[in-house]
C-alpha cells in the first residue's frame, strides 16, 4: 500500500523534474488551487522544473491563457504540454485529408495556423475527437448513431484527449476519451494523443532538457504527478518514471472522498490496475 504522505517537501528532494497533470491537481475547471501552485513554486525555487503535461486539446499557448484566467501563476511552471500539441503535429501530416471535427467550438484552437479542409462526417477522410458538442448536457450514449456511422465507414480517429472524465466544479464531464474508448470498442481505429501514451511524455522531456541546459534528465530523477490511474498513473509506469497519486473527483467518489479516504478500496484501485504510485496526497502541498 503506497504511503498518503500530509507534505511534499520530503518527496520533492528525490527528483529534478515533474511532470505535472493540470485539471483536478492544478485547478478544477473554476478556479486553481493555491496549495498545489505554490508547492510547485516553491519546487522550482529549489532548482527544480516543473512542466505541466494535460490532456487539454489545445495548444499549450491557448493552455497558459485558460490557466492565467484561473488563477494559476505563471512562476507555477516553466513549460507546458498538452495532448492539443501532439494532435496538431497529426494534423499537420495529413493536411491533404478532409477533417470532420466532433468536438465544441472552444477547441478549434488545435487547427490554428494549419490550412485544414473541414467537411461532415459523410464525406471527411479521418475524424479528430476533442471532446463531445455540449459536455454540460450530452453523455457518450448520445454519440451512438454517430459513431457507428464513422465505424460504417471505417474513418480513422485522432483522439485529442484520452481522459474520460475531468472535474468541472463539483461535478463530472465527459471527455474525448470517452467517445474515443466507445469508437473502439466498435472495432475503430483510434490514435490516442495524450496520456497515457508515450509521444507526450518525450514530449515534455524534451521541454524539461530545455531549461537544464540541454540534457534530458534521468528518469529516476523525473516524477509524474496526476489523479488519474487510467491516464496518469499508467502512463507513469508505462514510461518508466514514478508518479505522486493525488485524489480527486475522478476517484474519490469511489473511495470515500478526499478527506476519509477508504485505505482499502484504494489499494484495490491500484492493484486492479496493476500499478502503483510512489505516494498519495489528498491534495497537492508543500
Amino acid at each position: 500500500m503506497p504511503a498518503i504522505i500530509e507534505r511534499f517537501a520530503p518527496l520533492a528532494r528525490d527528483y529534478d523534474v515533474l511532470l505535472c497533470d493540470v485539471w483536478g491537481v492544478v485547478h478544477n475547471g473554476l478556479a486553481a488551487f493555491a496549495p498545489a501552485c505554490a508547492a510547485l513554486h516553491r519546487f522550482r525555487a529549489s532548482g527544480g522544473t516543473v512542466i505541466l503535461i494535460t490532456n487539454a486539446p489545445r495548444p499549450d499557448a491557448s493552455v497558459a491563457r485558460i490557466l492565467d484566467r484561473l488563477g494559476v501563476p505563471r512562476d507555477a511552471y516553466d513549460a507546458i504540454v498538452s495532448s492539443g500539441d501532439v494532435t496538431r503535429g497529426v494534423v499537420a501530416s495529413r493536411l491533404d485529408e478532409r477533417v470532420f471535427h466532433l468536438g465544441p467550438p472552444r477547441d478549434l484552437p488545435i487547427f490554428q495556423g494549419l490550412d485544414v479542409a473541414f467537411t461532415e462526417v459523410e464525406t471527411a477522410d479521418y475524424v479528430v475527437c476533442s471532446g463531445l458538442f455540449d459536455d454540460s448536457t450530452e453523455t457518450p450514449d448520445d454519440y451512438r448513431a454517430l459513431l457507428a456511422a464513422m465505424r460504417q465507414r471505417g474513418l480513422f480517429m485522432v483522439c485529442a484527449n484520452p481522459d474520460i472524465v475531468v472535474e468541472r466544479g463539483d461535478t463530472l464531464v465527459y471527455c474525448a476519451g470517452a467517445l474515443a474508448d466507445a469508437y473502439a470498442e466498435l472495432g475503430g481505429e483510434v490514435l490516442y494523443c495524450g496520456k497515457p501514451h508515450a509521444p507526450i511524455y518525450e514530449a515534455a522531456l524534451g521541454k524539461a532538457a530545455a531549461f537544464r541546459g540541454g540534457e534530458v534528465p534521468p528518469l529516476a530523477r523525473v516524477l509524474a504527478i496526476g489523479d488519474s490511474v487510467r491516464t496518469d498513473l499508467r502512463g507513469a509506469a508505462a514510461f518508466g518514471v514514478d508518479c505522486l497519486f493525488v485524489l480527486s473527483a475522478i476517484h474519490a467518489g469511489d473511495l470515500g472522498g478526499r478527506a476519509a479516504t477508504d485505505l482499502s478500496a484504494l489499494d484495490a484501485t491500484f492493484a486492479a490496475a496493476g500499478v502503483a504510485p510512489r505516494a498519495v496526497m489528498r491534495g497537492l502541498q508543500w
